[in-house]
């Protein structure tokens, strides 16, 4: 098994973060809305929000490729992250 570049792994989640902060936030924020919309019986009034959730932006629709591109960036951010805590925690217990 390869092992794995600390310092690649940093750089790469250091990178990708400002990258996917948009992103998320913006399905976060337009899933979260609609969801809202929906309770309260007005989500026909608010289906633009579905559109941006799913990545059609009117001229830039990115709906068949913006979910994958979401889940592989957060996905990526999740296991870099993960492969820094395990390292500090390991480095803190051989102290």
């Amino acid at each position: 098994m390869p092992r794995i570049n600390p310092l690649k792994v940093r750089h790469l989640h250091t990178a990708l973060a400002p990258i996917m902060a948009l992103p998320l936030l913006l399905t976060l924020v337009t899933g979260s809305l609609f969801q809202f919309a929906e309770l309260t019986g007005q989500e026909s009034q608010f289906f633009w929000l579905i559109q941006l959730h799913r990545g059609n932006f009117g001229i830039v629709n990115l709906s068949k490729i913006y979910p994958f591109l979401n889940a592989l960036g957060l996905l990526t951010l999740l296991i870099t992250g993960l492969l820094m805590w395990l390292r500090t925690r390991r480095r803190t217990r051989a102290s």
